[in-house]
């Protein structure tokens, strides 16, 4: 298995993709269900195969990445070729995960207790591979925005 499998909570709002998944290989839900029963460990053979491509295919997808602490944002842009990356580091008793912390980065980024460090690199494996290690290390796939305000800022 090239990732991990879904979660049970992940494979039941796939439901449907995962039954047309099954039935590109001509399995029947009667068929699954007997699967199931009788070769779990085929079972689990289809179950991890469909994760990959669904992981392949969101992971190909993902252009963003935003990984929250209490006093540090990691921003991620997701080249093909490369990856960019910028840190937000605020020295101040401020807790980004909440809302008023949030905003007050927001409101107050060019104060002298937030620090801005940036840099990219080229991927040393496989893309996706990497942007999938940094989700399972508690990474969230982003629509770009935080990473584009900050981006003009510090550009």
């Amino acid at each position: 298995m090239k990732y991990r499998q879904l979660t049970k909570e992940q494979f039941e709002s796939l439901h449907e993709e995962f039954s047309k998944f099954l039935a590109t290989q001509s399995i029947d839900v009667n068929e699954w269900t007997a699967i199931k029963n009788d070769n779990p460990s085929l079972a689990e053979e289809e179950m991890n195969l469909f994760s990959d491509v669904v992981w392949e295919d969101v992971l190909t997808r993902t252009k963003y990445l935003e990984h929250f602490s209490p006093q540090t944002i990691n921003l991620f842009k997701c080249n093909d070729i490369e990856m960019k990356r910028i840190v937000i580091k605020v020295n101040k008793d401020i807790d980004l995960l909440s809302e008023n912390g949030y905003y007050w980065l927001i409101e107050n980024y060019n104060n002298q207790e937030v620090s801005f460090l940036q840099g990219s690199k080229k991927y040393s494996e496989e893309r996706n591979l990497e942007i999938f290690d940094l989700i399972e290390k508690g990474s969230s796939i982003s629509n770009g925005k935080l990473f584009d305000f900050f981006e003009k800022i510090i550009s």
